[in-house]
């Protein structure tokens, strides 16, 4: 499976569960998420290291768009919402990118070097 379809399934699944436990996306939701960007960061393979930070912000923020709070009826209600739960949500969001990005970082300076020597 794709980098970005396991992101976004296992990120619905927290946000879910949070929601269904414990009334909206919160410390479950965050939890899992940076989880999620850990495992991914760990697993992708080295050609789609690129992806494994990326992946998992689209991810986040798809699964607060579907799951999180609304302001109001229709789509302005739920894009306030998504820029009211990124807002409540940033550390989350910044810690999980941040181990992402920081494990694909030393990947690739990895493979960099053991492909010199």
């Amino acid at each position: 499976m794709g980098t970005g379809v396991v992101a976004l399934a296992v990120t619905l699944l927290g946000a879910l569960a949070d929601s269904l436990l414990l009334g909206g996306p919160g410390v479950l939701f965050g939890m899992v998420y940076v989880a999620v960007c850990f495992q991914l960061a760990v697993r992708v393979r080295p050609a789609d290291l690129p992806a494994a930070p990326i992946a998992g912000p689209i991810a986040f923020a798809l699964a607060l768009l579907l799951l999180g709070p609304t302001s109001g009826a229709g789509f302005g209600g739920h894009v306030m919402g998504l820029t009211g739960g990124l807002a409540t949500q940033a550390g989350w969001l910044f810690a999980g990118t941040g181990v992402a990005a920081a494990i694909v970082v030393a990947r690739a300076v990895a493979i960099r070097r053991s492909r010199t020597h």
